[in-house]
């Protein structure tokens, strides 16, 4: 007989991340910048992304927690950008749950 322990070892499995809520919202090009600052005022926004008619992705940005109306300024200004250049565009939103 040996005196030899074996450390325990955790059986539980690993928890699989779940996968995000995946929302899409057509709207126009003047109704996207006031859209995406409720939504994200909304909060548990992971992703954004911005398709034009055809479907061609414009604009894709992370959204980080914490992130305050000063640091996404240049991000507001690209999105005023892209919507001026089309009529209709899609908005992708993908949450956490």
């Amino acid at each position: 007989m040996t005196n030899e322990q074996t450390p325990l070892q955790d059986e539980t499995p690993p928890q699989a991340e779940k996968p995000p809520r995946v929302d899409e919202f057509s709207v126009t090009g003047e109704q996207v910048v006031d859209f995406l600052k409720k939504a994200l005022h909304e909060g548990n926004i992971r992703r954004v992304v911005l398709r034009d008619e055809s479907g061609k992705t414009l604009l894709e940005f992370p959204v980080t927690i914490g992130v305050v109306g000063v640091l996404l300024a240049p991000v507001w200004a690209a999105v005023g950008a892209a919507a001026a250049l089309v009529a209709r565009m899609t908005i992708v939103i993908e949450r956490t749950k």
